[in-house]
């Protein structure tokens, strides 16, 4: 599993901003919008959400396949790259399939209404074919687990797979999604920074939820400005990481 993006929603540096994370020199403190690559034994790979940034995450981490696209929920900073995936279906040949709750899916289908405008011919669109799922399912060929969970008031999924579980914009996770983490080896939550906020976790939530999963390997996501990565890293429990743009962890 590759980390395409850990950022938040503007991104790391924030435009305009002169902070000591913005202006960091440390490759790490630089963080594009929040995505992640996973490549599967059976030669498999899908993306969990296309952010904005999808075509220059697509270049700088060497992603070259792309079967399946599974969606948290349709906010801009998850949704926004889409038509990227155009190019996959040159390379592949191929419809991909995205995957996501009935109202992501719907919402899906109204922010690119011309992929699904039959008038539309050519290449200038995606091909797509859009899956609303409630249960678990298959994607690329592996067995993938929606894991519901509350973006504030808005229910979103996690995902699970195997033994690795992706957990972004999390403000809550409702009492019947727990059973669902149970024996994670690796575990992805987002963190957005220390001061509360109404749809995300703060650090020290996103270490409760760690501390009641119990991975192996817990890594913190979606992260503001606010957190520079070498400082928030020298006060993190030990298994608790900070994930960074380009980072490789092996998942079962």
């Amino acid at each position: 599993m590759t980390f395409l993006g850990t950022g938040t929603s503007h991104g790391v540096p924030m435009i305009g901003c002169r902070c000591a994370t913005c202006t960091s020199t440390d490759p790490r403190d630089q963080r594009l919008r929040p995505s992640v690559y996973v490549e599967l034994a059976n030669g498999g790979a899908f993306v969990v959400d296309t952010a904005p940034d999808f075509r220059t995450q697509a270049l700088r981490f060497g992603v070259l396949r792309v079967d399946a696209v599974l969606f948290t929920h349709p906010h801009a900073d998850h949704l926004l790259g889409l038509d990227e995936i155009r190019r996959f279906n040159s390379l592949q040949r191929a419809v991909i399939p995205c995957y996501g709750n009935p109202a992501t899916m719907a919402e899906v289908r109204r922010v690119f209404a011309y992929a699904f405008d039959p008038t539309q011919e050519g290449g200038g669109v995606p091909q797509l074919e859009l899956r609303p799922v409630t249960a678990p399912f298959e994607a690329a060929g592996t067995t993938v687990t929606p894991v519901p969970v509350m973006h504030g008031v808005l229910p979103i999924y996690g995902y699970r797979v195997g033994s690795f579980a992706y957990l972004t914009d999390c403000s809550a996770i409702p009492d019947e999604s727990w059973p669902l983490v149970d024996g994670v080896r690796t575990l992805v939550v987002g963190a957005l920074r220390h001061r509360p906020h109404p749809t995300h976790f703060t650090v020290a939530q996103a270490l409760d939820v760690v501390a009641r999963v119990r991975p192996e390997r817990a890594l913190l996501t979606h992260i503001a400005h606010d957190l520079g990565h070498a400082a928030t890293s020298d006060h993190l429990p030990p298994g608790v990481e900070l994930a960074y743009d380009g980072l490789i962890v092996g998942i079962e």
